[in-house]
């Protein structure tokens, strides 16, 4: 058997932990305290979810740039999770840690990573073909005009759109955000700690999502309301919650799967 397969074989076996509905408090409480014991390389990452935050509003000049970038960003985001999760484990450790050691993390389990970002990439590109094809059936056509900006495409939409029309977009986008989140949960940190395959990461993922329902929801509820909180300040407050965000992902995977 493959040291893979015992690594897995371990995980499975593990003893399921009862976990309080106040537990993401804590994993946001611990992962502040890692974010200013190494401020410099963590508020690096949340520059540059920021910077990609502003492109992607500069690209709101055409409905499909922004579909575009939106699927870029849902692949990107919880990859770039993989170096503040590799700070808070150096630091649990002991360990040294800066932005140029966090980046190690990206070549410890690389095809796992791949694998895992392969599998968001696809997933985004479901989302960007779906939104297509519901802009289709509202607007009745496939690609709307250069000159109409994503705003007056909304204002259009709003006029168009049916109550029913809205709810299917509205479950269809919010499925797709469901799948995303039990997947990711404890994938990336799973994958820079052991050494596990991008499948199994995943499923770990899933059991523990559907193990601690009640706590998940709290905890994606908390991770949209600080999101929503990064954008509404003009993505300023980016800077501060993705790696508040990063780093809490470890020790959500810490508490989860220890």
């Amino acid at each position: 058997m493959s040291m893979t397969s015992n690594l897995e074989t371990q995980a499975v076996g593990g003893r399921r932990k009862s976990l309080s509905l106040l537990q993401p408090f804590s994993w946001l409480q611990r992962g502040w305290d890692d974010l200013w014991q190494h401020p410099m390389a963590s508020l690096s990452y949340g520059v540059i979810v920021a910077g990609m935050g502003v492109l992607l509003i500069m690209m709101a000049r055409h409905p499909y740039f922004l579909a575009a970038a939106v699927s870029g960003f849902m692949l990107v985001g919880p990859i770039l999770t993989t170096g503040l999760c590799e700070i808070s484990r150096r630091r649990e450790r002991g360990e040294g840690a800066d932005f140029d050691a966090s980046l190690e993390a990206l070549t410890r389990n690389r095809s796992a990573l791949v694998n895992f970002a392969t599998t968001l990439l696809i997933l985004s590109g479901i989302w960007f073909a779906l939104s297509s094809f519901m802009l289709f059936q509202i607007m009745g056509s496939i690609a709307p005009d250069y000159g109409m900006t994503v705003w007056s495409m909304w204002d259009e939409m709003a006029e168009m759109m049916s109550v029913e029309q809205l709810q299917s977009y509205l479950i269809v986008g919010g499925s797709l955000a469901v799948v995303v989140f039990a997947l990711s949960v404890v994938a990336v940190p799973m994958i820079i700690d052991r050494d596990v395959s991008a499948g199994f990461a995943m499923r770990a993922s899933v059991r523990q999502t559907l193990s601690h329902l009640p706590t998940m929801l709290i905890w994606s509820a908390l991770i949209v309301g600080l999101v929503g909180v990064g954008f509404m300040t003009f993505l300023v407050g980016m800077v501060l919650v993705f790696p508040l965000l990063g780093h809490a992902t470890w020790h959500a995977y810490h508490d989860l799967e220890s």
